[in-house]
């Protein structure tokens, strides 16, 4: 069957499930399994190249919408929809090279965040959602308006229009997902909100905005996007060094997450720097660090907020996701690390002279994984405690199972070659 008729068929099932869950508030979450299993086997299906990222995405969201059973929310069963929403979207990406339907999965994800973020037990927090949603509708807008101005220089080159659609893309970009010096809203935010929805905007909303920058910078490349890209550098050593000494100096284990945010969107931005050259195999190895940093990224910080949240957890599962964290082989945070130093490395060796800022680039993610070992050893200690059969471990074990994956298939050459087919759905010619 057609991929946009399963899609319709997945969105449909989760809007009235979410209507319907006002009264019956399980029912938001069978809607939610539903669509997710829907658009799994349809996007699979019809790409069977993006089978392995769309597992991912489905494991992530469905420990997501299970860990929304630990708040009663005000807005029983709709928060279910919502982060349905958000998988649907997420695993929708990669099937098109539509720019406005990229564009129109990047407001789905990011809005449903607008409402999840006031959700606490027993009420709501207004207070933190004013402070999200100001940065977030910024964001949103920076970005939307960059990713058109660019898509515009494409078939009518302008330099002064390509570097303002370049610099706002990446403005919006760096404030929608916590760059450091445009990470005002994350400490703040990540330790005024309840833990369950930061959970949530900590690992699946920031998979959509890397990916939508990387199509659209592709997409519009032009001969000044190799001199421009000396200001996302500038922006990701910032936030790597910003967020691993802001968690070095922080104690209360919310803000020490908020700051490794901060970091791990540091680390993962340099890819942006290297997807623009002249090599399609390095912007493959960048794309394949970017997902699995990000799938990384996410295991971890669902399961040390439900640990948050369930006032500790298993003390060995929550090492283990600080060791992924750190960059310890072979887990997933150390492939994701490899992967963006081995693009960077190579890119640096093929431009010769002219590489000078990618190894720069590559010394600094070194350094500051480094830096981050004592502050998640700290987190893990805090965090842990004894085994009991809770929610929280329940899913810190699941997380933990993620970032496990690559220890059971290394080397990670599966990983590599599905990366490689998708990369051409971005416009990377192989």
């Amino acid at each position: 069957m057609d991929l946009s008729v399963m899609m319709l068929a997945a969105l449909v099932i989760l809007t009235l499930c979410a209507v319907l869950s006002y009264m019956y508030r399980d029912l938001g979450l069978i809607g939610a399994i539903v669509a997710a299993i829907i658009a799994f086997w349809a996007v699979s299906s019809a790409n069977p190249e993006l089978t392995i990222y769309c597992a991912f995405v489905f494991v992530i969201g469905i420990i997501n919408l299970v860990s929304l059973k630990a708040i009663k929310s005000v807005i029983q069963g709709v928060d279910y929809g919502l982060v349905g929403l958000m998988i649907l979207a997420t695993m929708y990406i990669f099937t098109t090279q539509d720019l406005a339907m990229i564009l129109v999965a990047f407001v789905l994800v990011s809005v449903p965040t607008y409402i999840l973020v006031m959700i606490r037990e027993g009420g709501t927090n207004v207070e933190v959602g004013i402070k999200y949603i100001t940065f977030m509708v910024l964001a949103t807008v920076l970005f939307l308006i960059g990713a058109v101005i660019l898509a515009y220089t494409k078939s009518a080159p302008n330099a002064i229009l390509y570097i303002l659609g370049y610099v706002m893309l990446v403005l919006g970009l760096s404030i929608e997902v916590g760059v450091a010096p445009l990470h005002e809203w994350v400490p703040d935010v990540f330790t005024s909100a309840d833990p369950i929805p930061m959970s949530i905007i900590a690992s699946l909303a920031k998979i959509v905005p890397f990916i939508v920058a990387l199509w659209v910078l592709i997409y519009s490349a032009c001969d000044l996007t190799a001199s421009i890209t000396v200001f996302t550098a500038v922006l990701a050593a910032i936030s790597m060094f910003t967020g691993n000494i802001g968690a070095l100096t922080s104690k209360e284990p919310a803000r020490v997450l908020a700051y490794s945010t901060v970091a791990n969107m540091g680390y993962i931005l340099t890819c942006l720097v290297v997807a623009i050259n002249p090599e399609p195999a390095f912007i493959c190895f960048a794309l394949v660090g970017v997902v699995l940093m990000l799938f990384a990224n996410a295991a971890g910080k669902i399961g040390f907020f439900n640990a948050i949240k369930g006032k500790g957890a298993y003390s060995p599962l929550m090492y283990l996701l600080a060791f992924s964290f750190i960059g310890l082989p072979p887990l997933m945070g150390f492939w994701g690390k490899f992967f963006i130093l081995a693009s960077l490395v190579n890119v640096g060796l093929f431009l010769g002279d002219a590489g000078l800022i990618y190894y720069i680039l590559a010394a600094i993610v070194v350094i500051n994984s480094a830096i981050s070992v004592p502050y998640y050893l700290r987190l893990a200690r805090d965090l842990g405690g004894e085994w009991q059969l809770n929610l929280a471990n329940v899913i810190s074990l699941v997380a933990v199972i993620i970032v496990f994956i690559t220890v059971a298939f290394v080397p990670v050459d599966w990983f590599v070659n599905s990366m490689t087919v998708v990369a051409q759905t971005i416009g990377v010619v192989i």
